[in-house]
């Protein structure tokens, strides 16, 4: 792995079962991956029915389309539309200088899913790309049919989590916090090659996984994913955000406007492994989910998709049908 240059955005458009497009939608370009449902031609055109219910895949912090793999083929294979984003900032999808707010975020989903010919659609969210399900659904809820979470609990849950429990904010907080600093942290994310990215992988994952060749193969590719330009700084405005709009009108009106119970059925993963986000803190929240389903899966940490990806594929399954 060279450090000469950083590499280009289109470096992650890795081929597979799947179809790279652009699609438009709240004012920026968004790279996505579609993978081909059982049963249609291998062209974006087949993709199109409004009838075939649509899957919308979001990742986490430092992480980029790849993270959905498994779930993208296997979705398809059972007949469902699914595609995966760079979400704004990440990957080659655009990178914008502002826009890394809740209330923005949850317009980029919904204009997607409009942009992409349907009116509703399952979102599917890690960790931080759960945090923007979980914005969708309240915020435009006439977009969202149901939503599943891994690794992601609700964002009034959290906040409280951190600030009561102890051992969740000893998990949590010491990375958020050092995501504060100006340019520090970017550059931390990028040095060596972005080794910090395999760094926290392997420190967040299960023991078994992170001894594997699929875990070697992710982080080296993760690791050329942070270092394409512009998507360390958008990364860190996520959490930037997140952090300083709570002594700011929007970022208190946001957390106000999350405080509206979810009507949505919700499905909540989580990896009996996973030392970041806590078991505890997951199962805690039905007063703002109350049709939400927790279901923990075995042998894995805080990337349940990739380290124990086909109960999770089919826990999907099960909520999508």
């Amino acid at each position: 792995m060279s450090s000469n240059s950083p590499p280009d955005p289109s470096t992650v458009r890795y081929d597979g079962p799947w179809t790279h497009r652009d699609v438009h939608a709240n004012g920026i370009r968004f790279h996505v991956v579609e993978a081909v449902p059982a049963g249609t031609a291998n062209a974006p055109a087949a993709f199109a029915d409004p009838d075939t219910p649509l899957v919308v895949l979001l990742h986490g912090f430092g992480d980029f389309w790849w993270s959905w793999r498994h779930q993208l083929t296997g979705l398809a294979a059972r007949g469902f539309r699914t595609v995966a984003v760079d979400l704004r900032g990440y990957g080659d999808s655009d990178k914008p200088p502002r826009g890394y707010d809740g209330w923005t975020l949850a317009g980029d989903v919904a204009g997607l899913i409009r942009a992409l010919g349907h009116t509703e659609a399952t979102l599917v969210g890690h960790a931080e790309g759960g945090l923007v399900c979980w914005a969708t659904a309240v915020l435009h809820p006439r977009v969202v049919r149901s939503i599943a979470l891994i690794s992601s609990p609700h964002p009034v849950v959290l906040k409280k989590a951190v600030l009561r429990d102890r051992r969740q904010r000893a998990a949590w907080l010491p990375s958020f916090l050092n995501c504060q600093l100006p340019r520090i942290p970017e550059n931390r994310l990028t040095r060596d090659d972005g080794i910090e990215i395999e760094l926290m992988l392997r420190e967040r994952v299960g023991q078994q996984w992170s001894a594997s060749a699929e875990f070697a193969d992710t982080a080296r590719r993760m690791r050329t994913a942070i270092r394409v330009p512009g998507v360390a700084h958008s990364a860190l405005e996520y959490q930037r955000w997140a952090f300083r709009s709570q002594w700011r009108p929007d970022g208190r009106r946001f957390m106000a406007a999350m405080t509206e119970p979810v009507r949505v059925p919700c499905l909540a993963l989580y990896g009996e492994q996973d030392d970041y986000i806590l078991p505890g803190t997951i199962r805690h929240g039905h007063r703002l989910a109350p049709e939400r389903r927790v279901v923990p899966i075995p042998d894995a940490g805080h990337y349940a998709h990739q380290e124990n990806p086909e109960p999770v594929t089919a826990e999907i399954a099960k909520l999508l049908g």
